[in-house]
């Protein structure tokens, strides 16, 4: 098992966050990833983020060009497909 299985990646996020987790919805899929993981925080620019999750995903930064990223009250982000409407 290794730490980009979904189910370890929840359990991170729910267990042992300190500092918030990030909700990813990409390529259809949904995963929790907790800010430490990432080695980002709540404060982090979008840009830097982005960066971490591709990093991380080891897919190409470019594949979160048409995404946007939602801030919490609680500290948590959201990383998500821009809505279309129309």
């Amino acid at each position: 098992m290794s730490t980009n299985d979904p189910k370890t990646l929840y359990n991170l996020a729910n267990e042992q966050a300190t500092s918030g987790v990030l909700h990813l919805r990409f390529q259809g899929r949904s995963r929790d990833i907790a800010l430490d993981t990432l080695a980002i925080n709540a404060a982090t620019p979008d840009d830097e983020v982005k960066m971490a999750v591709a990093q991380f995903l080891d897919v190409a930064l470019v594949s979160f060009d048409a995404t946007v990223i939602e801030r919490h009250a609680n500290g948590n982000l959201t990383l998500r497909p821009e809505a279309v409407f129309g």
